[in-house]
């Protein structure tokens, strides 16, 4: 079946940075799009940053220029490079995928804070 399993989160002080995987297994990665989400404590999911199987990609306007998107297909995984990060950037990120249903992982919190 369909799985997503994000990894690397954790705490970071502002300015700082972290990479994000999310592996993906159950379906023919490199045929699909992928997109990051996040979530943060009481707002709605909204949408990160997305690459298709051609590798073009396209962000949040919030994220452009410090967030890196990018894929592995050799190893059915998807990264997040995530630099200059921002308190406002705290959320639980998820990663997804559309197939004939939209799947999700479970979500691997960021917390940026000082």
């Amino acid at each position: 079946q369909v799985r997503l399993v994000e990894s690397g989160g954790g705490l970071v002080q502002p300015g700082g940075s972290l990479n994000l995987s999310c592996a993906a297994s159950g379906f023919p990665f490199s045929n699909y799009a992928m997109s990051w989400y996040r979530q943060a404590p009481g707002k709605e999911r909204e949408w990160v940053a997305d690459i298709y199987s051609n590798f073009r990609n396209t962000y949040a306007d919030s994220v452009k220029g410090r967030f890196t998107i990018s894929r592995d297909n050799a190893k059915n995984t998807v990264y997040l490079q995530m630099s200059s990060l921002k308190p406002e950037d705290t959320a639980a990120y998820y990663c997804k995928v559309i197939l004939h249903s939209m799947y999700w992982g479970q979500g691997t919190q960021v917390t940026v804070s000082s």
